[in-house]
């Protein structure tokens, strides 16, 4: 018999082999005890030499707050840190920030870059990080700023592969196109997008290829794919309502929208057509089905309802009445109309519930199988379906991207909601679409994302830290713990979520809602239970003609949540909080990133951001003058939160803008009558551009749109308006001058020191004073005037600065072809030659064959 025991050794551990005759014949051998090593007391001390992150569990806040105070923050702990930062992925969590950071800083350059220089040195950089992995310090430099590059050569590629044709100047035109999408929007009117097949009386040289035209009515029977024609009024995309806000220019060109404009008299359809190709014909099968969908929508439920029902199932928001979107914004709940990641987590979890349901009533299948899996492909396959039927807008790419990389991370058994996964959907929405890092619906929506994943992370971590064993409940105490734990988590999420988004949304609109948490507490439970996970079941019935129900159960919902907003927004204060620092935005963000990002103390960083970003978020200069693009409408803050404006009824989008821009809360319109003022019309902007002119009045408003804020229609700090000219003193003392042309500018010249001149013709009108002219304005954009005063206020210096600048960018290229930009006076059209007699010899004009951009 051999040796009853043997022991090897491998490493440190002791191998104990045995044999199974030994086992049956000798005695038994005593059981060796294994004893856990006792652990250290909690108020034990902790090892002098051991990093802050190796020192038991605690949490980040509380090591970090300890080596602040207690503590001192050496080079090794700091590196050790990072290096379990680096171990534990943040590198690869930072790469979606730094393509961020190159695609931004493309979009801030003043000049536009070639592409090749762009390409050849973020390889190079890709190269040199690769060959220098042995030092870790010079290779995530390299690494990071080849990350940049690569940011910086996919939004050039984007700009170069987009090449929008845009219109350089208004005309009117007789224009052929094919329907590409139909909008029904608010009063019976339709917003039709349109491919460019031909133009007439004149020809356009450079015709835009997709334009956006508003009509009163339809023709019966027009539909996606079908071929229309009539005359119309095209005008280019407007810039910033002021220097820093929103362009529209920039989102035309990036949405392939070259004009946009309005139908002078009704569309008709077109005497020929061509055909379509397969793609043309899938696409408009599409887009009908679409609009089939949201009209049964809107027959089955009707009013504001309805509008929002088929806004939330197909993504057409244009009927959705004003009233009612103002309700929503005021209150923070706009957010639910626009097809989100909110809206496809629920259509994803509706789907995989039914799944899961469906495979419960089996289970015998269901233990033999991972039905888990199948309710995951399940759910990807109707976010997919639901993408195609809403539009497959850019927002709702976005968030089918992130959705879908969470549920495959399902079907290959990983973790959802990771942070890796949230790195994942970034990288590939910024390599498909970069120019969404300037926009604030791609900035908001991650910047929630990162905010909840890093939330429930922390959450998790300490619940696993803190876990306690679960004693015995009766009923009703799991019930309340269940009700408790779902109010404490939807009030979390709406106050995370709220944080996260609420610096892009001052930055980006000027406005904070105050009662938003309360009302998205107050309208979740109807969203969440009675809306989403009902409209899903209306699409799947849809087809059996058995969803009125179920439409029926969602426009109850709805009904409710408009009531909800009404309600908060009557009674929600001013939200307009004025002009936020880009600083303090920076600052912000960058608190944001290392908190979802880190897992160490190093978290700890992100508060002297934050502290940083909020104490400097106001600190801002605020202009002293504000003057639209087209230099008819002239803004000046003056005392007490007021306003005052050169025209009665000004652009109303505008002047929105504005006040909320400078937190003004009274509108004060000009002492005399608008009839002393300079005749015109503004154009409206809008998604794209412009709203249609043709029904303005003299102070270039849609006539019967009221002017939102309080109204002061005369005051001592109001515009006083009187032959051409209107004319305000600034609080400081500084007088500016609105002339209506050239000649009526002369006479101001020797009481101002600021005259804006609407006549694209004038030179040199007052020497020796500051003056902006029509012409300027059409070459770079509105102006933002800053006025600083010298001692004894003698002397003024005044600094204007443009939305635009020179040279142009592509999507600003246009703006030098029109008439006001090469300094000609508006086009007038030739009157028409009377009548000629039955019988007798016409003689019409020589028309014009082409027309310049």
């Amino acid at each position: 018999m051999g040796d009853r025991m043997r022991e090897g050794q491998a490493g440190n551990n002791p191998v104990v082999e045995a044999s199974e005759r030994d086992l049956l014949t000798s005695p038994a051998v005593p059981a060796v005890a294994w004893t856990p090593p006792a652990l250290p007391e909690r108020d034990a001390a902790p090892d002098a030499d051991a990093s802050p992150f190796q020192r038991g569990h605690k949490s980040w806040l509380r090591q970090g707050s300890q080596l602040l105070i207690g503590d001192r923050i050496t080079a090794r702990s700091t590196l050790a840190a990072i290096e379990t930062e680096l171990d534990r992925g943040a590198a690869f969590l930072l790469l979606p920030v730094f393509l961020a950071a190159g695609a931004l800083v493309y979009f801030a350059l003043p000049n536009e870059p070639d592409l090749a220089p762009l390409v050849v040195v973020s390889a190079t950089l890709a190269v040199l990080a690769f060959l220098t992995r042995g030092r870790r310090p010079v290779h995530y430099a390299l690494a990071a700023l080849a990350a940049s590059m690569l940011g910086m050569a996919v939004a050039k590629f984007e700009t170069e592969r987009m090449a929008t044709k845009m219109l350089g100047a208004e005309i009117s035109t007789a224009i052929t196109g094919r329907v590409v999408e139909i909008d029904n929007l608010d009063k019976g009117r339709v917003r039709l997008t349109l491919d460019v097949l031909a133009t007439a009386r004149p020809v356009l040289r450079y015709t835009p290829d997709r334009v956006r035209l508003v009509a009163r009515k339809l023709p019966e029977g027009v539909m996606a794919g079908s071929e229309v024609t009539g005359y119309v009024r095209l005008m280019p995309p407007s810039g910033p309502v002021r220097p820093g806000s929103y362009d529209f220019s920039f989102e035309s060109y990036f949405d392939g929208i070259g004009a946009s404009g309005f139908f002078m008299k009704g569309p008709e359809f077109a005497s020929t057509t061509q055909p379509l190709s397969a793609s043309d014909r899938a696409f408009a099968s599409i887009e009908n089905v679409r609009q089939k969908i949201a009209q049964r929508i809107r027959d089955r439920i009707g009013g504001p309802e309805g509008e929002i029902a088929a806004a939330l199932v197909v993504g057409v928001s244009g009927g959705i009445p004003e009233d009612v979107n103002e309700a929503l914004r005021r209150t923070g709940l706009y957010h639910i109309i626009s097809i989100s990641g909110l809206h496809m987590a629920m259509v994803a979890g509706t789907v995989m519930l039914l799944m899961r349901l469906c495979f419960a009533a089996f289970p015998g299948f269901t233990s033999h199988r991972p039905v888990k899996k199948y309710a995951a492909g399940a759910a990807l396959l109707a976010i997919g379906g639901y993408l195609f039927i809403s539009g497959a807008e850019v927002a709702a790419q976005r968030s089918f991207i992130m959705l879908a990389v969470m549920l495959t991370a399902v079907l290959f058994d990983r973790a959802a909601l990771t942070t890796r996964n949230l790195a994942i959907s970034a990288v590939v929405v910024i390599m498909i679409s970069p120019h969404e890092v300037v926009g604030p619906s791609f900035q908001m929506s991650f910047a929630a994302t990162a905010a909840l994943v890093g939330a429930y992370a922390w959450w998790s971590d300490r619940r696993e830290e803190q876990a306690l064993p679960v004693g015995q409940r009766s009923l009703p105490s799991k019930i309340w713990r269940w009700l408790a734990t779902v109010a404490i988590g939807l009030a979390a999420t709406s106050v995370i979520a709220g944080l996260a988004t609420s610096v892009f949304g001052a930055w980006h609109f000027q406005r904070v809602s105050p009662l938003s948490l309360f009302a998205n507490l107050a309208v979740s439970p109807f969203v969440s239970v009675l809306v989403m996970p009902f409209a899903v079941m209306a699409g799947i019935f849809m087809p059996l003609g058995l969803d009125g129900p179920f439409l029926d159960t969602m426009g109850f919902g709805l009904k409710a949540m408009i009531g909800i907003a009404t309600w908060f927004s009557e009674r929600s204060p001013v939200d307009a909080v004025g002009l936020v620092s880009s600083h303090a935005v920076l600052l912000l963000t960058a608190a944001l990133v290392i908190a979802s990002t880190a897992t160490t103390w190093l978290r700890a960083a992100a508060l002297p951001f934050a502290a940083l970003g909020l104490l400097t978020v106001v600190e801002t200069e605020t202009p002293a003058v504000l003057v639209s693009e087209d230099g008819r409408l002239v803004g000046v803050p003056v005392d007490d939160g007021k306003l005052a404006v050169n025209r009665v009824r000004p652009n109303q989008f505008t002047v929105d803008n504005w006040q909320r821009a400078l937190a003004s809360e009274t509108l004060v319109t000009p002492a005399r009558s608008a009839a002393n003022a300079t005749n015109g019309t503004v154009r409206m902007p809008s998604e794209t551009g412009s709203q249609p002119a043709a029904d303005a009045d003299v102070a270039g408003t849609i006539p019967g749109k009221p002017v939102s804020g309080e109204l002061n229609p005369a005051g001592a700090d109001a515009f006083v308006c009187d032959s051409g000219l209107c004319k305000v003193q600034q609080p400081e003392g500084a007088r500016i001058v609105h002339a209506a042309n050239a000649s009526a500018a002369a006479r101001a010249c020797d009481n101002a020191d600021l005259v804006v001149v609407d006549d694209a013709t004038a030179s040199d009108v007052c020497p020796g004073v500051a003056v902006l002219t029509k012409r300027e304005l059409a070459r770079l954009g509105s102006a933002s005037i800053f006025i600083t005063a010298e001692a004894a206020g003698v002397d003024r210096a005044v600094e204007i600065r443009h939305a635009v600048a020179e040279p142009y960018r592509p999507w600003h290229a246009q703006r030098q072809f029109s008439r006001e930009a090469r300094g000609l006076s508006p086009y007038k059209r030739a009157e028409m030659p009377p009548k000629t007699p039955a019988g007798a010899t016409k003689a019409h004009p020589k028309a014009p064959t082409a027309a310049t951009r």
